[in-house]
């Protein structure tokens, strides 16, 4: 027989794991610290890999100014990217309308603090005050800008910094190849997710504001079909070879609605794929602050279906400034927990919107999280696809590639 795929595995423990939920809710409930476990154990992954893999990369690329041509290309191709995906989210919401006929009820809380988060506030977050506590507390975005510096410095010293570079490389290898046996463990984390999450909400949180629920991933599919598509097409990625490096992060980041947890496998498979190392280093990282498409474009829909539950008519004006706040307000807080929300919060305040809206998304918010994440993911993969052929790069997977999986 056939060995099975992560992917198969996966896909099979999602399954029994609603099962599991659904007939045994009182024992799913209490495998909650299964899965923290496993998402812990991939976060204890990111922090070293990053910062190994990312000096590495720049420092091999041998040049600051190519690194920062790079990075000028991945925050343009960011920007016209998510724009795009809060114009999908924009027009699906007016077209399905799935608020309308909602009513929202202004005593319930959303326990979720009215933050409204400014420009300077954001620039001033993506500074890291100490490495160390970047790295302890998940700032992917502060982890960035330190190592591009560490990266750079390195590569302005040359034969100085090489015993450095060298540990970093082992460094790399090292974590790599731990990212392997903590991927042994991803069907069980996974299981254990679903089980607790359909025994303490019960099978209809997989069925709850259905209409919300389905509106978002038909906007989402559009989305990487026609958007992601036609990137694909103009800059000539190879669409089959590129999906069977990105299936299996992909996957993992839909069942576990955790980009953290399928970082790893991506950097990994995205070099075997064919993206160079300094590339991949950068771009995905970076993109997990600056390249939420499946946020932006969910934060686009569920403003304006909170307002149509709240009868108020917003017009396309309000609604373009809305989009423009979102640009601004959802970049740089990937890593903090239910990030979605806090930025949904602020721009309803904004706005002058019931906060008692988000009330409404709670129940069906995880169900939602898996997709915007997941699109995440696979749209910040495309992006290192994409820069490393706007830099020349031919995409020829390297001799040793290998899928990272169990």
């Amino acid at each position: 027989m056939k060995k099975l795929s992560l992917t198969s595995w996966i896909f099979i423990a999602m399954a029994a794991g609603i099962l599991f939920g659904h007939f045994f809710p009182e024992i799913g409930k209490e495998l909650t610290p299964i899965s923290n476990i496993f998402i812990r154990m991939i976060k204890s992954i990111i922090a070293p890999l990053l910062f190994a893999t990312l000096v590495v990369g720049i420092a091999g690329s041998g040049s600051a100014k190519a690194m920062g041509r790079i990075g000028l290309k991945s925050i343009i191709y960011f920007e016209i990217v998510t724009t795009a995906a809060l114009f999908v989210g924009l027009v699906a919401v007016n077209w399905i309308q799935p608020g309308a006929g909602l009513s929202i009820d202004r005593a319930a809380q959303t326990g979720l603090p009215q933050v409204k988060p400014s420009l300077v506030q954001i620039l001033e977050h993506t500074f890291p005050n100490s490495i160390f506590d970047s790295m302890a507390k998940g700032e992917v975005l502060q982890m960035v800008v330190f190592c591009f510096l560490f990266g750079t410095a390195c590569t302005m010293i040359g034969a100085k910094a090489q015993p450095v570079v060298t540990f970093l490389q082992s460094l790399a290898d090292v974590m790599f190849e731990y990212t392997k046996y903590v991927m042994y463990l991803a069907p069980l984390g996974v299981g254990a997710a679903m089980a607790a999450t359909v025994g303490s909400k019960g099978i209809g949180v997989l069925l709850g504001l259905g209409k919300l629920v389905l509106t978002l991933y038909g906007a989402l599919i559009v989305f990487v079909v026609v958007v992601l598509g036609a990137v694909v097409v103009i800059t000539k990625i190879p669409l089959r070879r590129f999906w069977f490096w990105v299936k299996d992060p992909y996957i993992l980041a839909f069942s576990t609605a955790s980009s953290e947890a399928a970082l790893p496998m991506a950097l990994k498979n995205m070099e075997s794929f064919g993206v160079p190392r300094h590339i991949v280093a950068f771009v995905l990282p970076t993109g997990y602050s600056f390249n939420l498409d499946g946020t932006t474009l969910y934060l686009s829909m569920a403003s304006v279906f909170i307002a149509q539950a709240a009868g108020v008519n917003l017009s396309w004006h309000e609604q373009i400034m809305m989009m423009l706040t979102l640009m601004l307000t959802s970049k740089g807080v990937a890593a903090v927990p239910r990030a979605s929300l806090i930025i949904l919060a602020g721009t309803l305040a904004t706005f002058n919107l019931p906060l008692e809206g988000i009330a409404l998304l709670l129940g069906v918010d995880t169900l939602m999280d898996m997709a915007r994440t997941s699109v995440n993911l696979l749209g910040n993969c495309l992006a290192s696809a994409v820069v490393a052929r706007w830099e020349g790069h031919d995409l020829t997977p390297p001799p040793e590639a290998e899928v990272v999986e169990a």
